[in-house]
């Protein structure tokens, strides 16, 4: 693990396990500091893992912006030269989900199957707009603002039934926190992923994506919702998709979701 310079810009890269290479992209704000991570989980039991901080986020370089989803998918193909990957498989979560994506349009040769978990194909159909936040907000804050989004059955009502759950929630986040998410340098670059973020739109050009792919969500997400789960289905030759018990989080919430995952992935 370490940073590896690519010809964009300096990466913070962390590897695990044996098998074949898969390539994960994180999600919004996704910063390898974070754990339990990927490479603490049960897909790099089986599989060579490669995760990284992307452009703006974690250790990763934060240059001068704007960001554009194409350089998001740029960066990750040229990680891959950098570390002498041909050709890997993809697992994409989220906004990773979405640099996946464009990374599918722009490298196809660079995927040998491709996982899509809890995202959005845009334009008509957009994951929730997270560069609608207001700047600044805090993490508790945010954390409450989106629960009920995050996992639709976590409402206002089962919030007040569930205090003890929520605090639980409220304290699993904030021992992630990572001290440097509060400087100006990291706010600065994390404003300008959600700007690209808020660009992605590949809802026209899902027909151009003819690769293996599982498409993965959970039942209960406003996030990524079930609409735009049926659009990638639909619009990508050879995807299937299977359904989790979860929210947004259904990654954490259904055991299930990691064995098929891996499953898919043989």
């Amino acid at each position: 693990m370490g940073f590896v310079t690519t010809k964009n810009l300096e990466l913070y890269v962390e590897e695990g396990g044996k098998g074949l290479p898969v390539l994960y992209i994180s999600g919004t704000g996704g910063d390898l500091r974070v754990k339990p991570g990927v490479l603490d989980g049960p897909l790099a039991s089986g599989h060579h893992v490669i995760a990284y901080d992307q452009r703006g986020l974690g250790q990763s370089g934060k240059p001068d912006g704007p960001y554009t989803m194409e350089q998001y998918a740029d960066d990750a193909a040229s990680l891959l030269d950098a570390l002498g990957h041909d050709t890997v498989d993809v697992i994409g979560v989220s906004f990773g989900g979405m640099v996946a994506q464009h990374l599918a349009l722009r490298h196809p040769d660079r995927i040998r199957r491709l996982v899509l978990c809890c995202t959005s194909p845009g334009g008509s159909l957009p994951s929730y707009p997270f560069h609608e936040l207001p700047e600044g907000i805090e993490t508790v804050e945010r954390l409450m603002k989106l629960m009920a989004v995050s996992d639709r059955r976590r409402d206002e009502a089962w919030q007040a039934a569930n205090p003890d759950r929520v605090q639980k929630l409220v304290d699993y986040t904030l021992a992630g926190a990572v001290a440097d998410h509060s400087t100006d340098e990291y706010k600065r670059a994390a404003r300008l992923q959600l700007e690209a973020r808020a660009e992605h739109d590949v809802e026209n050009r899902l027909r151009e994506i003819n690769l293996p792919t599982l498409i993965c969500a959970g039942r209960y997400d406003g996030i990524a919702p079930q609409e735009n789960q049926a659009a990638l289905c639909d619009g990508i030759r050879n995807a299937r998709l299977n359904w989790y018990e979860g929210g947004h989080l259904f990654l954490i919430q259904d055991k299930q979701a990691w064995q098929d995952i891996a499953g898919f992935l043989c």
